[in-house]
């Protein structure tokens, strides 16, 4: 049998051998673990700026979500728009309803129309060669118009006169004039 003597080169040899295998080992395993280390508890939490704005924004949206229900309730509708039927004459009807049956009593005048939703807004006065010449600012129905004399104003309305302090419209349908002053 041939015996095997450990010389100093061979034990240098095997003793490097294993501290480069030990380095490699923890190397691996330190590779493969997380790293992390637990966080001390703090008990005292300041929001961020970020999680104050969330907040904001969130009260906001249920501010919104409760202003947008709903708080009328639907009706019943009152009459089926496609059930047809044939009409009782006249004197059957007013004796089936009484707010049909003729009176003696005068009729009272039609209440007089509501005043448009004109606004009077501002009035812009230019030079020209007869004196200043006025325009109106007119806000209603969601638009602007700008209206001289004699021009005008949605297909009811033409404006008639303006002064320093306000405008006259004068309705084409009945001829009559309304007054708009700047506010």
């Amino acid at each position: 049998m041939l015996r095997s003597v450990l010389t100093p080169m061979q034990l240098k040899r095997t003793l490097t051998l294993g501290v480069v295998g030990a380095a490699l080992a923890a190397w691996f395993a330190a590779a493969s673990t997380t790293g992390r280390r637990p966080v001390p508890h703090n008990p005292v939490l300041i929001p961020t700026t970020v999680e104050m704005r969330g907040a904001e924004l969130a009260a906001e949206i249920a501010r919104l979500r409760e202003r947008l229900r709903p708080t009328a309730s639907p009706q019943a509708p009152v009459r089926n728009l496609f059930e047809f039927s044939r009409t009782a004459p006249l004197g059957a009807r007013a004796a089936a309803d009484p707010r049909l049956a003729v009176s003696d009593e005068p009729v009272p005048p039609p209440a007089a129309p509501a005043p448009p939703p004109l606004r009077l807004v501002g009035i812009a006065e230019d030079a020209g060669p007869d004196g200043p010449v006025r325009t109106a600012i007119i806000s209603g129905f969601g638009q602007l118009f700008f209206a001289k004399p004699g021009e005008r104003v949605t297909d009811r309305y033409e404006m008639a006169r303006i002064s320093g302090e306000a405008a006259e419209l004068r309705d084409l349908g009945d001829n009559t004039s309304i007054t708009l002053v700047l506010k």
